[in-house]
């Protein structure tokens, strides 16, 4: 979905980088720089240790040096198969560079161009402005900054629902924009959809082909599959999350099944092993040239997929307590840009339900590191800073103390604002009798749910996701909460609108604070069905 608005889980550490309460060593001199095999194992078992996470995967690629690979600790917690380099994760949005890439390679046969009007090539794309669709272009699927909101429409495909990419595509008109076209940064995975939509009409074969037999087969990631639904091995990271109470994010570790669906696997699809991810991350280095100096793509749409092309965020730069906050990062074609220790990084994150993961290159310096995990605490990043310092050199941070401190706050703001029981429930409730919540309500882009009057309490049915069904208790006026099976979904408050004694529509917000962005209910807007 992690820093996240890289992938889709945010993890703990969203928003609180830069908190002024956080208390943490600072900078300790590295007299010798430890022998890399050290160096990782020690990195990596720190946070392992203050984490207690269950299982992680480390690549290291040096231009000119053998591929660093190690797997460690368990797959799953609770069972002793140990991660290994050919143990498969889910990459999650670390699979969009993938796409851009497939983009770059059909551009350069001629297929399609960066600037194309994008109704050129599928007439079916609509936003809801018509001057939009007209002026969308291939590069506007790639950068977000096509106005609509943070994940907008995520809870057509998170988690896992009974949408196609065909209603991904008919969705985007009913999606409404929070900013002017092109006027902004706001992550979305709905375009990178359409982006797997447009290769399929521009190639002649499925996104999963495409990436299979034009990409995976010719780097030899021998492990890797465009989607879960193809993965066939036993060799595979569970997932791991905190389930509460009070919410999600804290609480004890625990075992949880994976819940994304095959409709996004252009933007968070690929399931691969370490080995795999470093061979990804040597072509890209490579500006797309193989090992046999055959080339996936030219070093002219290298340079292209890493241009920034949106700014996402801009700074006065490294802090205390940030010592590589960036001043200036933007989002190039499937890419994060930014500056680190001042070198130009290039870099995503992943997140899935369970497990969070990283990429990252610095090509000034001729290396890259990847790291899988397989929860969804924020460890991830946190190693991968502390594997690029040791690489260039710079005098060492103590970035464990840095990801606790940001955990912590993150869970004491979650407990300060929900208890660390349940949540409190506010003053206020029902202005009607019960059976006058009932019915059907619809919202353009997601579909139906509904609400019947059963054994005394309010019950809702979300068509999409029928693992959202849930019992409504009373939580204000006219407003209800869900009480979703745990791990199953986020709980939300649903609010009626009334008037004259009667709904005339109903509308949502997530009750965690830390509730994924995924889960956007609050871009919902049902409306009563007349039957």
């Amino acid at each position: 979905m992690s820093g996240f608005v890289v992938g889709r889980r945010t993890a703990l550490a969203l928003g609180v980088g830069g908190a002024a309460s956080l208390a943490f060593p600072a900078w300790a001199q590295q007299a010798t720089p430890a022998p890399l095999d050290t160096a990782v194992d020690t990195i990596v078992a720190n946070f392992m240790r203050a984490f207690e996470t269950p299982g992680i995967a480390v690549a290291v690629v040096r231009k000119g040096q053998p591929v660093w690979l190690k797997g460690y600790g368990v797959r799953t917690m609770g069972r002793a198969a140990p991660v290994d380099v050919h143990t498969r994760f889910g990459i999650a949005s670390n699979s969009k560079a993938f796409t851009a890439a497939a983009l770059a390679m059909l551009v350069e046969e001629g297929k399609l161009g960066w600037d194309d009007r994008l109704t050129q090539h599928m007439p079916e794309f609509k936003m809801a402005d018509p001057a939009v669709t007209s002026l969308f272009n291939v590069r506007d699927l790639l950068v977000h900054r096509s106005g609509l909101p943070l994940g907008a429409g995520d809870l057509l495909y998170f988690p896992r629902s009974n949408r196609t990419v065909q209603d991904a595509v008919r969705a985007l008109q009913f999606l409404q924009p929070v900013r002017p076209f092109r006027g902004g940064y706001d992550y979305d995975n709905i375009l990178y959809i359409v982006a797997g939509a447009l290769i399929e009409a521009k190639s002649g074969m499925s996104w999963r082909d495409f990436i299979r037999t034009r990409m995976l087969e010719p780097l030899g990631m021998a492990d890797a599959v465009p989607s879960l639904e193809l993965l066939k091995t036993t060799n595979v990271a569970g997932r791991h999350a905190r389930l509460g109470p009070p919410v999600r994010g804290v609480g004890p570790m625990q075992v949880i099944e994976p819940d994304e669906s095959p409709v996004v696997d252009a933007g968070a699809g690929i399931n691969a092993s370490i080995a795999d991810v470093a061979k990804w991350l040597e072509v890209q280095l490579a500006l797309g040239a193989l090992p046999n100096c055959k080339k996936l793509w030219s070093a002219e749409s290298a340079a292209a997929m890493w241009s920034p092309q949106v700014v996402v965020a801009s700074s006065d730069g490294p802090t205390d307590l940030n010592p590589v906050r960036s001043i200036m990062q933007g989002y190039a074609l499937g890419w994060f840009v930014q500056d680190y220790r001042g070198r130009r990084l290039i870099s995503h994150s992943g997140g899935l339900s369970g497990q969070v993961t990283q990429t990252a290159l610095i090509p000034s310096a001729g290396i890259g590191v990847a790291v899988l995990s397989n929860t969804e605490d924020s460890v991830s990043g946190g190693i991968r800073n502390a594997l690029l310092d040791h690489l260039l050199g710079v005098p060492a941070y103590d970035w464990v103390a840095n990801y606790v401190a940001r955990n912590k706050l993150a869970a004491e703001s979650a407990v300060a604002a929900l208890g660390d029981g349940d949540a409190q429930r506010p003053a206020g409730g029902p202005s009607l009798p019960l059976a006058a919540y009932a019915g059907r309500y619809r919202d353009a882009w997601y579909g139906d749910i509904t609400v019947k009057e059963r054994g005394g309490a309010l019950h809702i049915d979300f068509a999409p996701h029928p693992q959202f069904a849930s019992r409504l208790d009373p939580w204000g006026t006219d407003a209800f909460r869900t009480r979703m099976t745990p791990g199953k979904g986020e709980d939300a408050v649903v609010s009626f609108a009334v008037a004259n004694g009667k709904v005339t529509g109903v509308t949502m917000k997530a009750l965690s604070p830390l509730a994924d962005f995924s889960y956007d209910y609050h871009h919902l807007a049902f409306v009563p069905v007349v039957e």
